[in-house]
């Protein structure tokens, strides 16, 4: 009896490490089943694909994303025409590498070959629900990180209602390459964290280094918001820091760097491709923007806001707790507001698209601010539920 008792494992208590890490990890499988139930409901009860007759395959993700998938699964296949440096179906023969660095560089584009070739459309679909439930959990996980909230669940809620933002299920959701934006954020941030406290730099160059290569135009607007982030962190936590400036500038060229060989032909081949239209940045009305805050709403050249009410109402609230320490409640109101603006400015908009006004939405970074209103919300809730005057103020704001 004596042997059994001193062999015998000890319940592990609240407080010891192994204890939020079941926490953390429980907060991010909840965060990407929330995702899932809700693209896949909310499409079953608009009866679009898979779930009625409505398609969803128009546009860019009929002629180009879909298509493009189905050469990976003919190339990974072994049945395609060409190989990964020259593709024979397209025009009269074209250079696919580009290609392949802008729109199927993803780890997770090949999983489409695991599907049968006719069923390509049910593969991208696939991929976008488990894109969505991916940065649902990432963004769980990075709330956990930072602090913790007055439940293991209320993680799991705002990374849901990050990955659920407006701009991914209206934008994102028809172009499966930013989705690897929405998913690099978070990570990006977690990185941020560990360059802020020194730990293990190499896992933070592979992190960089994915995300670029998965897809480097929504990677480069994820790295913005992740600076931005780790200066508020650093505001919030002693003030800047220069060796951590420079721990992270090397960390991102690191990073950067490790991906040249994906990055390299894409944008040597922009270089020569013939220019496209030159489209002059008009910034959207208040009004429009202001509207794009709540759910059901809807405008091409606005940016899609929505993040969910919940996160809206602790956000604002945020400014007008005084439990919370009012450098965090500034620092963090202030970087929303300051993004939210910068949105509007024609050189910051310049800023966010690699100095090029895009031909289409020219509001494609706003999956960061969603994702800034998410920690906002966060910040807060590491100090507990606000009160009722603190939550009255930031219904009237929302209002």
């Amino acid at each position: 009896m004596r042997t059994a008792l001193r062999t015998a494992p000890r319940a592990e208590a609240p407080g010891t490490p192994a204890a939020p890490r079941r926490a953390t990890a429980a907060a991010s499988a909840l965060a990407g089943l929330l995702a899932v139930a809700a693209v896949c409901s909310g499409d079953a009860a608009a009866r679009i694909f898979p779930f009625g007759p409505r398609h969803r395959s128009v546009n860019d993700l009929a002629n180009q994303f879909v298509p493009f998938h189905a050469h990976l699964w003919d190339l990974l296949r072994g049945r395609a025409d060409g190989g990964l440096l020259l593709d024979w179906r397209a025009g009269w023969g074209t250079s696919f590498l580009p290609d392949y660095g802008t729109y199927l560089s993803s780890p997770l584009a090949p999983l489409v070959a695991l599907a049968p070739r006719a069923d390509i459309e049910y593969a991208v679909y696939a991929l976008t629900v488990l894109k969505t439930a991916l940065a649902a959990a990432a963004t769980a996980c990075l709330l956990r990180r930072l602090s913790t909230a007055p439940a293991w669940w209320w993680p799991a809620l705002l990374g849901a209602g990050y990955a659920l933002c407006g701009w991914s299920v209206t934008e994102g959701a028809y172009n499966p390459m930013w989705l690897d934006g929405l998913i690099a954020f978070p990570l990006l941030c977690l990185v941020a964290e560990r360059v802020r406290e020194g730990r293990r730099p190499l896992p933070a160059v592979l992190t960089v280094a994915v995300c670029w290569a998965a897809n480097f135009y929504t990677a480069y607007m994820a790295t913005l918001g992740a600076a931005l982030f780790l200066l508020a962190r650093l505001a919030t936590t002693g003030g800047p820091r220069p060796r951590v400036l420079a721990r992270a500038a090397v960390t991102t060229a690191l990073g950067v760097g490790l991906a040249a060989p994906v990055l390299a032909p894409v944008l040597l081949s922009t270089r020569q491709a013939y220019p496209g239209v030159v489209r002059d940045f008009d910034a959207a009305g208040a009004t429009d923007v202001l509207a794009r805050l709540l759910p059901g709403t809807y405008g091409f050249a606005t940016p899609a806001v929505f993040v969910a009410t919940p996160v809206l109402l602790l956000a604002a609230s945020l400014a007008f707790r005084r439990d919370v320490p009012g450098r965090e409640r500034w620092v963090w109101t202030g970087l929303v507001l300051g993004v939210a603006l910068s949105l509007q400015w024609g050189p910051t908009h310049l800023v966010w698209h690699l100095f090029a006004t895009p031909n289409g939405s020219p509001y494609r970074q706003t999956f960061v601010l969603a994702g800034l209103l998410v920690i906002a919300a966060h910040a807060g809730l590491a100090h507990g539920l606000p009160g009722r005057r603190a939550l009255a103020a930031g219904g009237a704001v929302v209002l």
